[in-house]
This record gives structure tokens, sequence and C-alpha cells, in this order.
């Protein structure tokens, strides 16, 4: 990873954490909890799955960037793609069942500290690793083919997604008032 590569990927996935949890850390517990509908995520949930995917994708680089270069290892997209269409919120998208939010933790600081813990080990990784990332790839399923620094930029991207979508539930015109306590 060139140099001006790891500085932009440093900043990117701190300051999309620290947009997430800025929206997030403030919110009592029934505003943590509420869904706009049935079939629409909490901003519990869109937290909950933001840490579920990155710890799941920071293991598949990790194990990745172990074994030799991938001798054709190409990106499906430009950098730039994933910076513009993983955010966006223009599409709604079907989760993964293994990254589905099921409510694995019931206390809110304890699931904003698991989302702080994965973004801090993908940090750590970030900023240490020599590995060939541009020489190892997978498949995202709406993407293609993505190379791991790729997916690294995916992970910055898909918190700010998160971020956006717990804004417009925020945003709901049935959004509770701050009624309990923010550390509930």
């Amino acid at each position: 990873m060139e140099k001006a590569e790891r500085q932009f990927l440093l900043r990117y996935l701190a300051a999309s954490r620290e947009r997430l949890v800025e929206i997030v850390q403030a919110l009592s517990k029934e505003q943590q909890r509420f869904r706009p509908a049935r079939d629409r995520w909490s901003v519990a949930d869109c937290v909950e799955h933001v840490s579920i995917v990155e710890n799941a994708i920071l293991k598949k680089i990790q194990a990745l960037v172990a074994e030799p270069p991938q001798t054709q290892a190409e990106a499906g997209v430009p950098d730039d793609t994933v910076l513009s269409r993983v955010p966006s919120r223009s599409t709604r998208r079907i989760s993964p069942p293994e990254a589905l939010p099921r409510r694995r933790w019931t206390d809110f600081a304890a699931l904003l500290r698991q989302f702080e813990a994965a973004r801090e080990r993908s940090l750590r990784f970030v900023a240490v690793t020599q590995a060939d990332l541009r020489g190892h790839s997978f498949a995202h399923p709406h993407l293609g083919e993505l190379d791991c620094y790729q997916w690294l930029l995916f992970l910055g991207a898909h918190a700010e997604r998160h971020a956006r979508q717990a804004e417009e539930v925020i945003s709901d015109p049935a959004f509770p008032a701050q009624a309990d306590s923010a550390t509930a």
C-alpha cells in the first residue's frame, strides 16, 4: 500500500467511526431501539450490523493476505465507485443472514464499545500492514470483485451508509422524544 493510500484510509476510517458514534451516542434506550416500521432497522440494529460486518471482513482480509498474492487479482470497480456507491442510500440492500442484527448486545454502551473495538482493530491493521492488499481480492455481492484495499475502503463507506440510515431513523416523525437516560 502506498503511503498516500494508507494515510487516506486511516483518515477515512477514523472519520466514519467518529460520524457514526456522534450520531448515536447520546440517544436514549427508547430511541436506540426505535424501528420506523417492522421491516426497518433501529439505530442499535445499524450499529450491530456494522460491527458484525467489520469483524468478518477484517478477518477475511487478514486470512487472505497471509497467503501469497493472487496472480491476477483484479478489482471489479474503481476505488471511487466503492466510496460513492456503498454509502448511497438510494438503493436498499438485503444483508446476508450472518450479518443481520439480532440484538446480540442488550446494552447499547457495550454494543458501541464493540463497534469501537472492531474499528480500532481495522485501524491498527491499516497502520502496520505491509501486505500486498491490491494483490488479494474477493467478491462483494453487489459490486463484484474488490481487492483488499477496496474492502478496507468499504468498511469506512459501510459505516457511513449506516450512519445515514441512523439519521433516517432519527428523522422519522414517530421517533421518540428524549425521555430516558442516554446511558441506559
